[in-house]
This record gives structure tokens, C-alpha cells and sequence, in this order.
């Protein structure tokens, strides 16, 4: 800490408890962050492939394959062919 934060007890006792508050708010925001990028990474696969993310979720559920955003978006970013084929599954009627 920085200036009188470090030096002074109550005022570093202060800066410390807000630290804290602003850490515990942050652990939730970087699971919603994570999951944005999940999902932006999986719709830029998509949009290679011109399908759309909400009619490929939906049609991800009704086939019963259990893939999460977060492995959905590895195959995205390091397996392209493999997530096409992903994809070419959940199409077929």
C-alpha cells in the first residue's frame, strides 16, 4: 500500500477491508467475464461456419451432447476441424 495506507493503522485497516470488498466482487465478475469470452469465442467459430449461436445452442441441447461453452470454445480457438464436425452433428435431423 501506498502513502498513509501503509504507515497508519486505521487508514491501512480501511484500505485493506475495501481490498477485500473489491476482491470478493471480483471473483464473481471474472466468472462472468469467462463466460463472455467463452461465448464470443464460440460465436466467431460459428460465424465461419454461418450458423448462428442461439440455433446452435438450442439444437446442442436437443442432441444431447454434453459440451459446455468452455470446451466448446477450446475446440473453437485450438480444433477448428473438430468443432466443425461438432457442429455438422448438432445440424443433422
Amino acid at each position: 500500500y501506498w502513502g498513509s495506507r501503509g504507515k497508519l493503522y486505521r487508514i491501512a485497516h480501511e484500505a485493506f477491508m475495501r481490498a477485500g470488498e473489491h476482491a470478493f466482487k471480483g471473483r464473481r465478475e471474472r466468472k462472468r467475464d469467462f463466460r463472455r469470452l467463452w461465448i464470443q469465442r464460440i460465436n466467431a467459430g460459428l460465424s465461419q461456419i454461418n450458423v448462428k449461436y442461439g440455433v446452435f445452442m438450442h439444437k446442442l441441447v436437443e442432441s444431447k451432447i454434453e459440451l459446455n461453452r468452455k470446451m466448446l470454445s477450446e475446440l473453437a480457438t485450438r480444433d477448428i476441424d473438430t468443432f466443425k464436425e461438432v457442429v455438422e452433428k448438432v445440424n443433422k435431423p
